[in-house]
């Protein structure tokens, strides 16, 4: 099936603040602007810098919701849907639970839920009360790893599931301000992942000190929102205690992520868990050597020592040599590189993940 132009659809994010399913649903409403009638995406608590990648043909909603139960933010939201005749919602993950409140008070509009959860290596922990109830009232449910899909499809009552890899598009270089990275050139390890427990920052540090023994030239660069809570201050602490001020360098969310990976040669993820990271996906596009832990959706990606490098969560010793392999191979982290560009051409691209979508939607 050819996809169907008369696709009326709306992605809704709960921000706009760099972080993996708010990219995807930027790459969502962007990608269906060219393969439906209207494509929009609304946010519903916060604007971030993402809001700068977006397509100008999409239309944009901010909705500034202050509480769960908004009446302002719903009725506002159910205008915008009415006025553009919008028959599907695609939730991405918290928000279903705004788009719930919109099943109530507009009972014929269509809801797929995008589930990007990342802590799937925990997901018997997951709570399900609420999200079983309202599975009754959706239409369809997106999972980004074959994990969350055997989760709905185990604990959800709507069966209609599908698997659809996240997928990389060439972003838009809206953004006012480049930054300025540290460290020297050619000699620079990014890490894209916001400053969070499960992306396990301190098995970075550990790495980061072993590495100095070696390579002290070398430094990493970790790209991500800063909460500013307890998990932060630790991180920061432990750079300060252990003398890593001129190796590990922390920039807080960047709008120009694409940039700051062209100055850089070597990706990590030091992950306990993960779905399928978009970070991985936009270090393959930029032709950067990986090395990543095995978790997650990952080891569907990297086909280790052919385009990446993978070692098991929590192992410092591993990962330090793997780093080290590639720090001091210089055509091997070409190869890595090119190869995983490579994959990340062919298997995870916007158009096939868009025709398969929308196929999905309307397939009987």
């Amino acid at each position: 099936m050819n996809p169907n132009t008369n696709l009326r659809i709306v992605q809704l994010i709960d921000s706009l603040e760099a972080g993996g399913a708010e990219r995807m649903a930027v790459s969502y409403a962007n990608a269906l602007q060219k393969k439906s009638s209207f494509s929009g995406i609304v946010v519903t608590r916060n604007e971030g810098s993402l809001k700068l990648q977006l397509d100008s043909e999409v239309s944009y909603l901010f909705l500034d919701r202050k509480r769960i139960l908004d009446l302002r933010a719903i009725l506002k939201f159910r205008d915008f849907l009415k006025k553009n005749k919008v028959s599907y919602i695609q939730a991405h993950s918290t928000s279903i639970y705004f788009a719930f409140l919109i099943k109530i008070v507009l009972p014929k509009i269509n809801i797929i839920w995008h589930d990007h959860y990342g802590k799937s290596e925990m997901l018997e922990k997951r709570e399900k009360f609420f999200l079983k109830i309202i599975s009754l009232f959706i239409a369809g449910i997106v999972a980004v790893n074959q994990k969350l899909k055997s989760w709905s499809e185990d604990n959800l009552f709507c069966k209609r599931v599908i698997y659809l890899a996240n997928f990389t598009i060439t972003a838009k270089d809206n953004s006012i301000k480049e930054t300025v990275l540290q460290g020297l050139d050619n000699k620079r390890i990014v890490c894209l992942a916001n400053l969070r427990p499960q992306k396990n920052h301190f098995l970075l540090l550990e790495v980061a000190l072993k590495c100095r023994e070696k390579h002290p030239d070398w430094t990493f660069h970790l790209i991500g929102k800063d909460f500013k809570d307890s998990y932060s201050k630790k991180i920061k602490d432990t750079i300060e205690e252990n003398g890593l001020q001129n190796q590990v360098f922390l920039y807080g969310s960047c709008d120009d992520v694409s940039s700051i990976l062209k100055k850089c040669q070597i990706g990590i993820l030091t992950s306990d868990s993960e779905g399928l990271p978009v970070a991985l996906l936009e270090y393959g596009f930029q032709k950067l050597a990986v090395v990543s832990t095995a978790v997650g959706e990952v080891s569907s990606v990297i086909e280790n020592n052919t385009n990446g490098l993978l070692v098991n969560s929590n192992d410092v010793n591993s990962f330090t040599s793997s780093l080290i392999s590639i720090i001091e191979n210089p055509s091997l982290r070409v190869s890595l590189g090119a190869k995983l560009n490579e994959t990340i051409i062919y298997t995870y691209s916007e158009e096939k993940n868009i025709d398969l979508y929308i196929n999905w939607i309307y397939e009987k």
